[in-house]
């Protein structure tokens, strides 16, 4: 079934160096932009990282550091790509977990502005263990009824995606709507506030930890009793989307208080 859209959807893919959103760099991307009329424009880059890509990884994506020597880095092509994904929605394969997340640092550190705020997010990976729990290799297998070849390369991978979300739209006929602001609703397990998942909303539309001892609590709530919690955080290897959100929301406390101060 061919994808039902009102703007742009970006399919992508990250290869990296490691699973640490804050710690870790990109290696390659790969990404397919679908425009609203079917209109299909690819990329596939590979990326020097600037550091030492481990055996680990490289285990895993079959890139390794003589394979990206002379690659550019992620902030040769940062604005480039920004440009390319403005105005776009987002879907890849646990994509709102880990992808988007890394994907963001990377722009941040780059220094290049990368607006997500009005960008809608498809997390295939959770629509299927939603549907079915499994793997990407087995949900290919079980939609498109294909041995997925050369798993881990992310060219391969966002194909592969791409094609498992169409097929999900067949195979499960009206109980998925082929409309990407329902599918990035039913595709995300919270309201996140920020996009690697430590503050989200909860029922009333506040802001709460989604991590640590204060799990649940309203953030405003735990800045007037324990500033220190704070800085740790801000010290500490946290993505810098949690932190600008935080810093926020500190800001907006402060705010509060002195205004409260005034009314005595």
């Amino acid at each position: 079934m061919k994808l039902n859209l009102t703007k742009p959807l970006v399919i992508f893919d990250l290869e990296t160096t490691g699973v640490s959103i804050t710690q870790d760099r990109i290696v390659e991307i790969s990404y397919i932009r679908v425009e609203p009329n079917g209109n299909e424009e690819s990329k596939t880059l590979r990326i020097n990282p600037g550091m030492h890509i481990p055996e680990e990884a490289s285990k895993v994506h079959g890139i390794f550091d003589e394979d990206v020597k002379d690659c550019p880095s992620f902030k040769d092509v940062a604005q480039t790509l920004a440009n390319t994904f403005k105005g776009c929605d987002f879907a890849g394969y646990n994509s709102n977990h880990f992808d988007l997340p890394l994907l963001a640092e990377e722009m941040i550190r780059a220094n290049v502005v990368f607006d997500l705020s009005n960008a809608r997010f498809v997390d295939v990976q959770t629509i299927f263990h939603k549907m079915e729990q499994r793997t990407l290799v087995a949900a290919y297998k079980f939609y498109c009824h294909k041995d997925l070849e050369g798993a881990h390369a992310a060219a391969n991978d966002t194909q592969a995606t791409y094609e498992v979300l169409q097929a999900q739209l067949d195979h499960y006929g009206d109980k998925l709507q082929n409309n990407v602001e329902w599918l990035a609703e039913f595709s995300r397990n919270n309201r996140n506030a920020d996009l690697a998942g430590r503050l989200v909303y909860d029922d009333q539309n506040e802001i709460v930890f989604n991590f640590g001892k204060y799990k649940g609590q309203r953030v405003m709530d735990v800045l007037q009793k324990d500033l220190g919690y704070f800085g740790w955080i801000m010290q500490g290897d946290f993505a810098e989307s949690t932190k600008k959100v935080l810093m926020q929301l500190k800001i907006n406390s402060s705010n509060m208080a002195k205004n409260n101060s005034a009314k005595i």
